[in-house]
Order: C-alpha cells, then structure tokens, then sequence
C-alpha cells in the first residue's frame, strides 16, 4: 500500500558556472587560450605549406601531390573555423541546453 499523505514538492535547481569554484580555473582558462593560439598558429602553418604544395604539383604536372595540397588547404581552413568558433559554439550548445 502507497502512504496517502505524501506530498512530492519539486523544487528547482539552479546552478550556474563558476568561475571561482575550484583552484587554478584561472590558469586552466590561460592554458585553454594558449591552446587555441597555438592551434590557430598550426592551422596557419599547415594552409601556407599545403598551399606550397599545391603550387608545386600543379607546376610540375603532378596531379596526385596537386590533389593532396588542395585537401591540405581545406583540412587547415577547416582546423582554423573549428578552432576560431570553438568558444562560440560551447556556448551556443550550452544556452540550448539550459533552454531544456
């Protein structure tokens, strides 16, 4: 038999980020922006080289190395914008999720 008398009160939980919670959240976050320097920096190098790349395959008749710069261009075009909108887009999903 269930107790007649019990009253289920639903309470909210409101909790947000906090950015003094926890020791070292202030160089954590450096070290997350250093990272993205550096990825950025990668993403830079990688599209000057596949470019060169590119150039010289296209220059000596070589389709296959042609080929490969090209993808090269794209993959380092590519790691730049995740990199970039990194931070953007944690925080787009991160207000859909607190809209649930």
């Amino acid at each position: 038999m269930k107790p007649t008398n019990v009253h289920a009160i639903a309470r909210d939980v409101n909790i947000e980020p906090n950015s003094s919670g926890l020791p070292g959240i202030g160089q954590l976050s450096t070290i997350v922006g250093a990272s993205m320097t550096v990825g950025l920096i990668l993403a830079v190098l990688a599209v000057i080289i596949s470019a060169i790349v590119w150039a010289l395959g296209s220059n000596s008749s070589n389709p296959h190395l042609a080929g490969r710069g090209k993808v090269g261009v794209l993959v380092g075009l590519g790691a730049a914008i995740v990199t970039g909108a990194s931070v953007a887009l944690v925080n787009f999903f991160w207000n859909v999720g607190q809209a649930v």
